[in-house]
């Protein structure tokens, strides 16, 4: 696929999408969704790639649906997502409940970071809202924004807030629309943490390396669609299905290398191919 409104760099072990409309804070568009699912999909199938950072390009992260598209969609009576018929399926295909736009992140194997450098506002603060791990520039602003535009909650918001810092304070970000920062974003338990502009990638970085040599890939794996599916169901259920992947994961190969490399006080060598 020819991208023209993200990048896609794969190094390290470490696969980072960007989002590349600088001069518009990259707001969301048709393309730019088309092209990131594409990207996302790449990520995930390459073997050599352990974990997917989110950032954006310039000065923002994403700060929602470019407002002339917005503006198309009045003079047009109503909703257009500019998308083509088909599109990438990233995460398609573990779970019926994850195969959906932008739930599809839950089906993904991988875990996603979103590095949230600027701006984040409707979709682009969903967007973040569905990696598995976010981290802020300081001072970075953010709003749900939709309740300003006559819109519902965007995207899940209104599935994921609650989830993620409790319903008293996602109501209040939801029903008020209002702007708040990267620093109360942290103190809310919205962000992982915040750094400095300039740090945020390098941090990030050193974070997602951390993962990749001391977690082992299938336990990465798991453990994400434990969680997510968890969020879905009862506690038997989670018990249960956790009882059977110990059973399964203990067999495999990187099972005894965790333990031998705990004895050994060394740091574990993963089997890539898992």
């Amino acid at each position: 696929m020819e991208l023209k409104v993200t990048a896609l760099v794969m190094e390290d072990g470490i696969a980072t999408i960007w989002l590349k409309r600088p001069h518009r804070l990259n707001a969301w568009t048709g393309r730019m969704h088309a092209e990131y699912r594409w990207c996302l999909a790449e990520a995930d199938a390459e073997p050599d790639v352990r974990v997917i950072v989110i950032t954006g390009e310039g000065r923002g992260f994403c700060v929602g649906g470019d407002t002339e598209a917005l503006a198309g969609h009045v003079k047009k009576g109503g909703y257009d997502p500019g998308t083509p018929a088909e599109m990438s399926l990233p995460g398609f295909g573990i779970d019926a409940l994850f195969d959906a736009s932008f739930a599809y992140h839950f089906g993904l194997s991988k875990p996603v970071i979103a590095a949230m450098n600027g701006p984040a506002a409707g979709v682009g603060l969903a967007l973040a809202c569905f990696a598995d791990l976010r981290f802020a520039a300081a001072g970075a602003r953010f709003t749900t924004a939709h309740g300003k535009l006559n819109l519902p909650a965007e995207y899940g918001l209104s599935w994921l807030l609650p989830r993620m810092i409790g319903l008293t304070r996602a109501n209040e970000l939801l029903l008020s629309s209002r702007v708040f920062e990267a620093e109360e974003a942290k103190t809310l338990g919205l962000v992982n943490d915040v750094f400095p502009r300039e740090a945020l990638l390098p941090r990030v970085y050193d974070y997602a390396r951390n993962l990749i040599s001391t977690v082992s890939p299938n336990s990465l794996r798991q453990t994400r669609w434990q969680i997510y599916r968890d969020l879905h169901r009862d506690v038997a259920s989670a018990v249960e299905d956790s009882e059977a992947l110990i059973g399964e994961m203990m067999r495999e190969a990187d099972y005894g290398e965790g333990v031998a490399a705990f004895l050994q006080k060394r740091s574990p060598v993963w089997d890539k191919d898992v």
